[in-house]
């Protein structure tokens, strides 16, 4: 079971994490193992604590990871755990942590998870599949104002409401062509120029069942506090609820926080605990996307704790 995960940006984010020789390196999104080989390729000696929420990554890592041998520790966990897995295997103290926020090619294709119409499959979306609420089970739970909002609040559809109501009138829906075929129906193709009328409506119930935004926001304090002074944190995101809120954590741990008068007792002023390496997000070059068009939405931000 190799992988066809093609990782972007691979040369900026090598570059951004300062990569060196016997070097401790956390790949909290490990994937089929691309950044995580680029990484124990160009720093000799260097030690990589991998994870994913995704059985089926960790085993495709496995084996493109496999001549490493004992210089990767592979874990089924979401990043959302990083801190704890960190100490666990002794990662306390690493040197860079890399969060590839994507969807990778292998889940995108597997016709058995349901993440795109163009697989089809069961309307699943887990990044691990043995937890928590299907896609499915919230199409065919959730009300119609639920479902909207929903739509409207991960994936930023101005026709979330239409799009909800279609999905209502339409259940029980089981598969990912299912409810591709309702969108398209209630929307139509020409509306939505080059994209499926059915890709933003996918991208949010994705984010819903993974609680997506929940673990982003979540793992960003536990990689601080895991990266040793001097350490770098690279994120890549894919869109714009993502970017954001990577963005404002980073600029607000860049700056001293000063004393508010509405403050709880527990609030303390502290200084900075980041520096920004990029202020503006690096993206694909033209060259990088005609190679991998998915490539194209992607946006690399890094920062080095002080």
């Amino acid at each position: 079971m190799m992988t066809q995960h093609v990782p972007v940006l691979l040369e900026e984010t090598l570059n951004g994490l300062a990569v060196r020789t016997g070097g401790r390196y956390i790949d909290g999104t490990v994937g089929g193992g691309g950044h995580s080989e680029a990484i124990l390729n160009a720093a000799p000696y260097a030690q990589l604590l991998g994870l994913d929420a995704d059985p089926a990554a960790i085993s495709r890592a496995e084996l493109r990871l496999a001549p490493f041998g004992s210089r990767v520790k592979l874990v089924n966990a979401n990043f959302a755990q990083l801190a704890q897995v960190a100490h666990e295997h002794g990662f306390d103290q690493a040197d860079g942590i890399v969060l590839d926020l994507g969807l990778s090619s292998d889940q995108l294709e597997d016709p058995d998870r349901g993440f795109g119409f163009i697989a089809g499959g069961p309307l699943d979306m887990r990044f691990d599949p043995n937890h928590g609420q299907s896609a499915a089970d919230l199409v065919n739970t959730l009300d119609q104002d639920e479902l909207a909002d929903v739509i409207y609040r991960y994936g930023e559809d101005p026709a979330s409401r239409r799009i909800a109501r279609a999905i209502v009138a339409a259940r029980p829906i089981f598969t990912a062509q299912q409810l591709a075929d309702v969108i398209e129906r209630a929307v139509g193709r020409g509306q939505r120029g080059r994209i499926h009328p059915a890709t933003l409506t996918f991208q949010a119930l994705r984010i819903a069942v993974n609680d997506e935004l929940g673990a982003l926001m979540s793992v960003l304090p536990q990689a601080v506090d895991v990266l040793r002074p001097g350490g770098r944190l690279a994120i890549i995101s894919f869109h714009s609820l993502e970017d954001r809120i990577v963005k404002e954590y980073f600029r607000s741990a860049s700056r001293t926080r000063s004393p508010q008068p509405d403050d709880r007792p527990d609030q303390i002023s502290r200084p900075p605990v980041l520096r920004e390496i990029t202020r503006k997000p690096l993206v694909a070059s033209d060259a990088e996307i005609d190679r991998n068009p998915r490539a194209r939405s992607a946006k690399l931000r890094i920062a080095e704790k002080l």
